[in-house]
């Protein structure tokens, strides 16, 4: 299998067509109303940061999918960092009886970001406790899967020393970003 992580919606819809038999996900930021492209292209999407954004993939994987649940991490803002997106961790247990009415949607597991720090093992207390949110939450919702998607270039090491079941490592192999 060989599958490939994007940031962006538009970006992917350019690249896809030249890899057609890879497999796309989802790891950056999405916006509401790009939720039917999204679901159209990816296979999962690893940044669910609002039931708004939830309710909306839903509808766009009835649309586009077919009768599987589209998968799906929620994203969780362990550090409680007002410049990262997901939920607080105090709100998982409510995001998850609300989304247990999504039937469209398969709650693969979570997903943050690790804090930025200037050494790798500096971000091992984000990863920690994301674990253990999911240990906690997939012991009172069986929806709820044991994925970990966790980790980047700089501290992808720490993440799967930590329990991390997806890491993203673009820029390791493919360099920064180019800056427009």
């Amino acid at each position: 299998m060989t599958a490939f992580g994007e940031n962006r919606v538009q970006e992917a819809e350019a690249k896809a067509p030249l890899l057609p038999a890879a497999r796309w996900q989802l790891v950056g930021r999405l916006q509401s109303n790009k939720a039917r492209r999204a679901a159209a292209l990816f296979e999962v999407v690893h940044a669910v940061d609002s039931l708004q954004l939830a309710a909306h993939l839903a509808q766009a994987a009835r649309v586009v999918g077919g009768s599987a649940p589209y998968p799906i991490y929620l994203q969780v803002n362990v550090d409680r960092d007002p410049a990262k997106a997901g939920f607080a961790p105090s709100a998982m247990p409510a995001v998850l009886e609300e989304l247990a009415g999504l039937t469209a949607l398969e709650l693969r597991g979570l997903m943050t970001v690790g804090r930025r720090a200037n050494r790798p093992a500096e971000a091992r207390p984000t990863f920690v406790r994301l674990r253990g949110i999911s240990e906690a939450l997939r012991g009172r919702f069986a929806s709820l899967g044991p994925g970990l998607s966790m980790g980047m270039s700089d501290d992808f090491e720490v993440a799967v020393e930590e329990g991390a079941t997806l890491v993203r490592t673009g820029r390791s192999i493919f360099g920064a970003r180019p800056t427009t």
